[in-house]
């Protein structure tokens, strides 16, 4: 085996440096010619073991030999056939622990690039004019979708694509969900969200915007009144969470929910071309080291911080982050204090954080997570001088759509109980991604939505 057989291509990317000033997308992707030469990496095993990481059934081995024949056109249709958002899943999917985690190539080596392959083809298209399936006739069924996010979209999508006439109802004024306002500018362009959506509305999909089910409509009413035969909720996870500990009412300290929509949705790092400003200090804090966490710190970062600080109370190798991600916040400056936890914030006479008060922790046992449980180590308290703080710790279900809808059972971290179909304990109610299985990521609440559009599918299939 060759040597260059065993290491990925690599991508360019901009130098950090530079990419701290400013929010484009830091990876470039891939050229006609690393891409083909990636693909040739690929030993088209006969068994396919990458096929079972991915949560949408992409048939990767038969793109990548596509890839590999030049045969771009008939790479995306292939591609697109199962995934219906490949530039967003080829920029933000965990590639390193789904498809890429069973690669053979991977044995010796590194696997191959599957997630820049599927990034390389779709912005193909993006770049040449996307065309659609040929889709068959209407069936004259109606489905309704709540939420614009990655599970709705894909639900949508393949509805859609099966000839049932289908409506997405989102709360916010545009579309994506987590993709537009939690995932940064510079990790996934809003234009390519754009370009996602452009495409499953030409599929058919009616989009309403500005449209709060559970407060503008009930899912009753969208049955009662509005004629829809079946219901997709996937209203996703966008409720923070906190660590309940003194000090947190403080100004200057922001959930990562709002932290990150104020600046990607709502484009704070534009201002004052859009009015929205942020307050951001010198001295910055992050608790949390999931890709939240990570998105969170190096947006303080391009948003002016000196000093932006990871505070994670496990090591390194508990960090649930994106290995890309941390590489790249590590690369930009941001400056990781692990196994420290925070117990108390400080502010001034105004009511302005000053400081973080933490402890120093130690690893004991493995928890029921399997992961190691930390303690406090006594007497190891210190100060953090910092300005801002941002809470990256996780995220719960909005209660909205359960609270208003009656007979929908709901578990005891607020989400909605389904099965693995998607269904829900209200007949013709189905739902899928982070509010069924709280927060989690963009290509399992994608496999949701299309385990449940099929679902749904057999469903409308035995009404008259």
């Amino acid at each position: 085996m060759a040597r260059e057989d065993l290491k990925k291509h690599p991508m360019e990317e901009q130098k950090p440096e530079e990419r701290v000033k400013n929010f484009s997308e830091v990876p470039y992707g891939y050229s006609i010619e690393t891409a083909v030469a990636e693909a040739e990496r690929c030993l088209e095993c006969k068994k396919e073991p990458c096929r079972q990481g991915c949560p949408v059934e992409v048939d990767i081995p038969a793109f990548i030999t596509l890839i590999k024949e030049q045969k771009f056109g008939e790479g995306i249709f292939k591609l697109k056939d199962k995934n219906n958002l490949p530039a967003i899943c080829g920029r933000v999917c965990p590639q390193e622990s789904q498809c890429e985690a069973f690669c053979v190539r991977g044995k010796k080596g590194e696997p191959v690039a599957i997630g820049r392959l599927e990034r390389f083809i779709a912005d193909w298209q993006l770049e040449t004019g996307v065309d659609i399936p040929e889709l068959p006739e209407k069936t004259g069924k109606k489905v309704a979708v709540v939420g614009a996010g990655p599970a709705g979209l894909t639900c949508a999508g393949d509805l859609a694509r099966l000839g049932h006439d289908v409506t997405i109802f989102e709360a916010f004024h545009t579309t994506g969900g987590v993709l537009a306002y939690g995932i940064p500018e510079f990790r996934l362009p809003k234009e390519i969200v754009k370009k996602e959506v452009d495409y499953i509305e030409r599929l058919g999909v009616k989009i309403e915007t500005n449209i709060v089910i559970g407060k503008t409509i009930t899912v009753d009413e969208l049955f009662e009144e509005e004629g829809f035969d079946a219901i997709f909720i996937g209203t996703g996870a966008g409720l923070p969470q906190f660590l309940g500990i003194p000090g947190e009412n403080l100004l200057g300290v922001y959930s990562a929910n709002e932290f990150l929509t104020r600046t990607n949705l709502m484009k704070a790092y534009l201002f004052p071309e859009y009015d929205t400003p942020i307050q951001v200090g010198k001295n910055v804090a992050v608790v949390g080291a999931g890709n939240v966490a990570m998105d969170s710190a190096r947006t303080a970062l391009r948003l002016g911080a000196e000093n932006v600080y990871i505070v994670y109370r496990r090591s390194d190798k508990e960090m649930p982050a994106r290995i890309e991600e941390i590489h790249h916040a590590e690369e930009e400056g941001v400056q990781f204090n692990l196994l420290t936890n925070p117990i108390r914030i400080i502010g001034d006479e105004k009511g302005w954080v000053k400081g973080m008060e933490c402890t120093k922790m130690r690893l004991c046992e493995p928890d029921e997570s399997g992961r190691c449980r930390p303690e406090a180590i006594e007497n190891s308290e210190f100060v953090f001088d910092v300005d801002t703080i941002v809470i990256a710790v996780g995220n719960t279900p909005n209660p909205l759509v359960p609270q208003t809808t009656e007979g929908l059972k709901t578990g005891r971290r607020g989400t909605i109980d389904a099965d693995e179909f998607g269904k829900t304990s209200r007949k013709a109610v189905w739902a899928g991604g982070d509010i069924v299985s709280g927060a989690a990521t963009v290509i399992n609440a994608m496999g949701a939505g299309k385990m449940a559009a099929k679902s749904i599918h057999e469903y409308l299939q035995t009404l008259a």
